[in-house]
């Protein structure tokens, strides 16, 4: 009898033990493919001085350093040394314009109410979408045209493009995108490349120059991309008027759920405190 209990003792411990791995093993697989393919990797306003400064001709990651809400931070690189490379990161001005951009790596319903905010407001943004958000969301790319977006290069796959060190694997991962949007729009797309990650070296931007690309880092974003961990509006209100600032590029996901339940109080608020919210062409004009 003992020795019974103690088998079926043995076995529900076995079978709990077993569930418990398997189900920590999923959730583990699940927040990789996410942090993988659903974020931008990056806490996009890090202070440069925790990330380390990187200069233009090594490779790292896009950080910023901010001094003061309300003003220009300090980029990895100098608006100088991008230039060289057809780079911008903000535009250097005292007007109060601004610069309105959205990564889109894939969808989950929030793309049609930021779209709405914006055509209620008629702003014109920037989208930097991957290639498989061409194929798998083609009516949204088409209402983002027809509505007077630009829809800009985000690379195919999403990959950490420092590490590509040949022109052909960095012109496929271009290309490829710019098929599949002609395929879906019937237009030629914008020659407009972000980084994916914020990664770059000195060599990629040269490689994007030669392809005939503007490449456009940000200066200002914050966490938004979790999509189990989302800001708070108070949190995304909190950064995105206190650190905005004349000239800049902002970068939001068009994946996060509370930029697209603030976007129009935020549009509006930021039109209260006197921005202009103009299409990249205006500033590299």
């Amino acid at each position: 009898m003992k020795k019974s209990i103690f088998i079926k003792l043995f076995s529900f411990l076995l079978l709990f033990t077993g569930a418990y791995l398997f189900g920590t093993g999923a959730a583990f697989l699940s927040e990789h493919f996410h942090s993988d393919h659903s974020s931008h990797y990056n806490d996009s306003s890090q202070d440069v001085s925790q990330s380390g400064a990187v200069p233009v001709s090594a490779d790292g990651n896009w950080g910023l350093s901010f001094q003061e809400d309300g003003q220009l931070p300090t980029g990895n690189a100098t608006m100088e040394e991008l230039a060289q490379y057809d780079a911008y990161y903000a535009q250097d001005t005292d007007e109060k314009v601004l610069y309105l951009t959205f990564d889109a790596g894939y969808e989950d319903g929030n793309t049609e109410p930021i779209l709405d905010a914006l055509k209620k407001h008629n702003v014109s943004a920037t989208f930097f979408v991957v290639g498989t958000y061409i194929e798998s969301e083609p009516e949204l790319v088409k209402r983002m045209v027809e509505e007077g977006h630009t829809v800009g290069n985000h690379t195919w796959h999403h990959p950490d493009m420092s590490q590509i060190a040949d022109m052909d694997s960095f012109k496929k991962e271009i290309t490829d995108v710019e098929d599949a949007f002609l395929a879906v729009t019937g237009q030629e797309m914008t020659k407009y490349y972000r980084p994916p990650q914020g990664k770059y070296n000195k060599a990629n931007l040269q490689m994007a120059k030669e392809l005939g690309y503007k490449t456009f880092f940000w200066s200002l974003a914050y966490v938004d991309w979790y999509q189990d961990d989302q800001p708070t509006e108070e949190e995304a209100f909190d950064k995105l008027l206190g650190r905005i600032h004349p000239g800049a590029i902002v970068l939001l996901h068009s994946t996060s759920s509370t930029n697209a339940a603030i976007l129009d109080e935020l549009l509006t608020k930021w039109e209260e405190m006197g921005y202009q919210i103009r299409p990249l062409s205006e500033l590299i004009q």
